[in-house]
């Protein structure tokens, strides 16, 4: 039953009354909702209807009091650019910007504009998460920033801002867990170490990799006795196994980390 302009009555599975609102804009069916109340209900297509004619910019929504703001980036976004995303996505020339709120804008460029034009961000706990394949994964994972990494040590935002995740304005400094650049060596050489009850230094090796693999066998060591299970190894991309094991093997793990082992 259609009350007003976009407004069309439903009823829930007990019984209870609602209001659905949607428009059409530019050839396209748009949902806007729905409410309990009929009187909010018309609101929210009035306000979503005058985006259409209006000036509106993409931080003006504190002026509108009923359309949901992802509903209000929608519209402005398909008036501006001619395309429609049901996340809060909004295009620029050169990039695009995710809004998890009205305050809060992630940018990124437009290499990723169909995976997140895909996929939601939640934000939990300070961290942001994205559904991938029915698991969840940090935004920051997507860019090299591994899991506990320490901004400034193990990475950068070049321009100061940890909400822009275009590539170009992230530094990865080290890539592995446990891994950290030694500055001003020549040739540069790379700390292996882990954290168990305190850091544990397992050597300075010539090789990225070699640090990133005795990381990888200490936890693996520590698995061994319950500790450290929820610590993620090291990927070493585009290694054969058979290289991987010599390097492992090879590896000789300091006494004092050892010493450890023994008493846990």
């Amino acid at each position: 039953m259609i009350l007003s302009r976009g407004v069309y009555q439903a009823k829930k599975k007990n019984g209870d009354i609602y209001f659905r609102v949607s428009f059409t804009y530019k050839g396209r069916h748009i949902s806007l909702g729905s409410t309990d109340n009929l009187k909010t209900a018309a609101m929210i297509y009035e306000e979503a209807s005058s985006l259409k004619d209006s000036d509106d910019g993409v931080l003006d929504f504190p002026s509108y009091d009923f359309i949901s703001f992802e509903k209000y980036l929608a519209i402005v976004n398909f008036r501006d650019n001619g395309v429609y995303f049901h996340n809060p996505i909004y295009l620029h020339q050169r990039y695009f910007s995710y809004f998890l709120d009205k305050d809060t804008e992630l940018k990124f460029d437009t290499d990723d504009l169909f995976f997140y034009s895909q996929h939601k961000i939640q934000r939990r706990g300070g961290h942001l998460f994205v559904e991938n394949y029915g698991a969840q994964m940090t935004v920051e994972s997507r860019y090299g920033i591994h899991p506990f990494a320490v901004a400034g040590r193990d990475y950068r935002f070049m321009n100061g801002d940890p909400l822009d995740f275009r590539y170009e304005n992230i530094e990865i400094i080290n890539r592995y867990m446990g891994v950290e650049v030694i500055e001003n060596t020549i040739p540069r050489k790379f700390r292996s170490y882990i954290h168990v009850n305190g850091y544990y230094n397992l050597g300075v090796f010539s090789s990225e990799t070699k640090a990133a693999i005795a990381f990888n066998k200490a936890r693996s060591l520590l698995r061994d006795k319950g500790r450290n299970k929820d610590t993620p190894a090291n990927y070493i991309a585009d290694m054969p196994e058979d290289e991987y094991r010599e390097a492992y093997d090879s590896i000789s793990l300091p006494p004092s980390f050892l010493k450890m082992l023994e008493n846990l």
